[in-house]
């Protein structure tokens, strides 16, 4: 029997089944969620005419209540609009729930990108020595930051994962108690997450999915590709953490928070490695081995929940005594249980005593202050002119410069903590080992006297070769264009040279895409990164350096999200790719990695992505040079309508006065504040990419994700050269998926939600600024594409996100509808603060549910 096509099996086993189980709301037996679950689905229908008709959501929701509530008060209509918001959170985490427990189905877990394809196909083409040799070298790190764009609390989390379990069995009873648990719980947290809570919280996926996931992984790629013929000696698979190391414009992360959240990693994957002990011993029954496995449970327990600190046995010794009892299953034993035991033996060699990598990050601009409160302070360390010398100088005297400074000495906090976290990260590597932190990450990394300044941090403060790698984060188009100078600086540099021997001269580079999209818009966001990327690989393989790269990307398209796999499987043979390593953050680690089917697909991808390029050769990844004239001239073009538009007096105004940028800040969705520097005047250049983004996207403009790429194919259509673009699109993978990312944030916008603001005094030409490049680009992505509809290829993904956006539409309403009242109240001879007050917390409430539907907004 043929199994259904993608589109067919999402309607059955998603669809279908979200519909039949959110009926079951209006069953509860609460007043107030039965009132609900009538008047909603009557205010969707409004709504949903209501912009055919071209209403504002002011005019929407009045219609609404002269229709359906009878001379209803002022109250009762906020106290429904909370209602409503309550309720459509709960139908949010209903559709993931069921979207989760169908993944497999609707998902070919064994398909194209799976290690079971990649596999088949290597034997098919006579590669399978490639292959081994390819997985004996390629790794991918998935890095989990905290940022805050997933607003479900912990318990919420729980309810989410039983309740998957339960759509999965078609368990009615389970689903009707677990909703009504739901209707129940708590969405919004009272006090704002402290960066342990963060870690806590992320700690929990660690824990839940990639344990078991990556373990299972490993156990297959060993028996069914190495077959025990060939030796794998590499982990493949890295873990890496950001809560409570992430420093970059977070007061909140101290040197204590740091090591508690260290501490609390070792604690969490000791106490996985006890469990799975557990287990084991009620299977290893066998004389010899019962008393190996009971002195190592009991050894981990202790470890576990009586250490205080204290580990009983260390990695090493557990390790050799894991070696023991494997070795006399096999020798006396028949090999009975042995999967089990080597399943244990591939996880501790994945996650040691670590279990992911807490990486620090630091802002450069705070390291500059910090030397010149070091330079103050001590000033026979440094030149009697030091501020004055230029650059080349400067490092001169950074390469040789040694001192044993405490953090203690200092009253200033950025010295304090910066010198600190150094301390932090020689501390952690005692406890949890060099993985446990061995990286210092540079933001706004602009030069190479930034990076040398990180690598003499550890100098001045006793440590003369540490074992940490530094990692400049290069973000904006100007930084990027000369990125590979910088390095070139640095592999030049005898003490920098000596540095990267000492780490096997393998040296990462971060690329961020968020901010490089806030400065320069999508296209040369992406292509500016490419560029960045080929221009590193050839100066670092000139020099003999093995460069990794390490994308910063959110969510959305806008920020690198999107078809990721697709994305790396498209990187030619110029840039360097032996690992793919990238920060996974918000609803996109639950929505890519919250279960362990999703998290085993996405993994899986990223792999193949891998051995497309190094095993298989894809042809259409290598751009020629007429090609990368075309992409240099659309993205020229695209990047200044942007910068155009960005300059426009009322780019900021509008954020500020017809979005929920302000909002973002008040909500406690995250320990990080929404601008780096605390200043009261929006300045763009502090602003952080995901309030940026985001309230882009719950205005449903969504502009960084396509703002200028209409502009740009325009500009080939008109001039004649329209065939140009349309040979890239064919031949070029990494130009499509850039497309087909940006036809994601297309689908995702609304147009008429807003549409009143086209007859507003102020603002209305800048709305119709933008809807004019959002009707360009779709046309033209639809001309280039061939496709009659956004998402054509994808008609599940199309179809899960017009469901999203159908429930998210009363949500959207209210908030529009809030905002409105807002700036009516505001523009009143007296304002009435109270109520003014009460309509900004419906905006504040309607973030959590749209940002939550869209899993990639942020």
């Amino acid at each position: 029997m043929y199994s259904l096509p993608k589109l067919e099996r999402f309607e059955q086993n998603v669809a279908s089944k979200f519909n039949i189980y959110n009926s079951i709301f209006i069953t509860l037996p609460y007043d107030e969620i039965n009132n609900t679950g009538v008047l909603l689905p009557l205010f969707s229908d409004v709504c949903q005419q209501g912009y055919k008709n071209n209403q504002s959501p002011e005019e929407i929701f009045d219609t609404f209540a002269s229709k359906y509530l009878e001379n209803a008060s002022e109250k009762e209509k906020i106290d429904l609009m909370f209602r409503f918001i309550q309720y459509v959170e709960r139908q949010v985490v209903l559709f993931d729930a069921i979207e989760d427990s169908a993944f497999d189905i609707v998902n070919n877990m064994e398909g194209s990108g799976s290690l079971r394809s990649i596999k088949e196909r290597a034997e098919q083409r006579f590669k399978k020595e490639e292959l081994i040799s390819f997985l004996n070298d390629f790794k991918v790190r998935t890095v989990l930051t905290a940022h805050p764009t997933q607003f479900y609390p912990g318990s919420v989390l729980g309810i989410i994962t039983d309740l998957t379990e339960a759509v999965k069995t078609n368990d009615f009873n389970s689903i009707k108690e677990l909703l009504a648990q739901l209707g129940k719980t708590p969405f919004i947290k009272k006090e704002k997450p402290t960066p342990f809570d963060e870690a806590v919280s992320i700690i929990w996926y660690l824990e839940n999915v990639f344990y078991h996931t990556v373990g299972e992984m490993m156990q297959y790629i060993k028996k069914n590709i190495f077959e025990k013929k060939d030796h794998l000696n590499n982990d493949i698979f890295n873990l890496g953490f950001w809560p409570g190391g992430d420093r970059d414009g977070n007061p909140f992360v101290t040197t204590e928070i740091t090591l508690k959240v260290a501490d609390r990693l070792r604690s969490a994957i000791l106490k996985c490695y006890y469990l799975d002990i557990r287990k084991l011993k009620r299977k290893l029954t066998f004389s010899g081995v019962e008393e190996l496995v009971s002195s190592v449970e009991n050894k981990l327990y202790r470890s576990v929940f009586y250490s205080e600190g204290t580990v009983f046995i260390t990695k090493k010794e557990l390790a050799t005594e894991l070696n023991k009892i494997k070795q006399l299953l096999i020798d006396q034993h028949q090999s009975l249980y042995l999967n089990e035991i080597e399943d244990l033996i591939n996880k501790l060699s994945v996650f040691g005593y670590h279990f992911a990598t807490l990486d620090i990050r630091q802002n450069s601009k705070i390291h500059q202050a910090v030397f010149q409160d070091i330079i103050s302070k001590n000033p026979a360390l440094f030149s009697l002119d030091y501020n004055e010398l230029n650059e080349a100088d400067k490092i001169a005297i950074l390469s040789t410069i040694t001192a044993n400074l405490n953090e203690n000495d200092f009253t200033d906090e950025g010295t304090k903590s910066t010198l600190g976290s150094i301390r932090a990260i020689k501390t952690i590597q005692e406890k949890n080992g060099e993985f446990g932190c061995n990286r210092y990450i540079i933001s706004n990394n602009e030069s190479a006297l930034n990076v040398m300044e990180a690598l003499a941090l550890f100098r001045l403060t006793n440590w003369k070769n540490p074992p940490v790698d530094i990692v400049p984060l290069f973000e904006s188009v100007e930084d990027l264009q000369k990125a590979d100078q910088v390095m070139e600086q640095l592999y030049t540099n005898p003490t920098y040279k000596a540095h990267l021997a000492s780490r096997g001269n393998q040296q990462t580079i971060m690329l961020g895409f968020s901010d490089g999209t806030k400065d320069g818009g999508y296209l040369m966001a992406n292509w500016g990164i490419y560029n960045a990327k080929t221009a590193i690989s050839a100066m670092s393989r000139k020099y003999n350096i093995k460069v990794v790269f390490f994308d910063g990307r959110g969510g959305p398209p806008a920020r690198g999200g999107g078809k990721t796999h697709q994305f790396y499987a498209s990187l030619g043979p110029e840039i360097e790719n032996k690992q793919i390593q990238l920060t996974v953050q918000g609803q996109t680690i639950s929505s890519n990695f919250g279960t362990m089917d999703s998290c085993r697909y996405n993994l899986e991808n990223l792999l193949s992505a891998g051995a497309n390029n190094q095993v298989f050769h894809h042809q259409e990844n290598h751009l020629t040079v007429k090609e990368k004239e075309v992409m240099q001239k659309l993205s020229e073009i695209s990047y200044q309508k942007y910068i155009d538009f960005k300059s426009h007096p009322k780019f900021v105004p509008y954020l500020e006065n017809m979005s929920t940028l302000n909002y973002y800040a008040k909500t406690n969705i995250g320990s990080r504040p929404a601008k780096r520097k605390q200043s009261t005047e929006l300045n763009l250049d502090d602003l952080r990419a995901i309030p940026f983004v985001g309230s882009w996207s719950q205005l449903k403009q969504n502009v960084p994700g396509f703002f200028g790429v209409g502009t740009a194919l325009k500009s080939f259509e008109e001039n004649g050269t329209w065939e140009d673009v349309q040979n890239l699109y064919n031949n070029s993978l990494f130009f499509k998926t850039l497309l087909e990312n940006s036809m994601m944030a297309l689908s995702k916008s609304f147009f008429p939600l807003t549409a009143y603001m086209k007859n507003d005094p102020e603002y209305g030409s800048f709305w119709t600024i933008i809807h004019t490049e959002y009707l360009e680009t779709k046309r033209l992505l639809l001309k280039i594409s061939g496709f009659t509809e956004l998402m054509e290829n994808y008609p599940d993904g199309k179809a899960s996100v017009a469901m999203r956006e159908k429930i998210v539409l009363p949500l959207l309403t209210i908030q529009q509808y809030a905002l409105l009242k807002i700036k009516e109240l505001k523009e009143s001879p007296k304002p009435d603060e109270k109520q003014i007050a009460v309509y900004e917390k419906i905006v504040m409430r309607s973030l959590f549910g749209n940002i939550n539907a869209s899993r990639n907004s942020a």
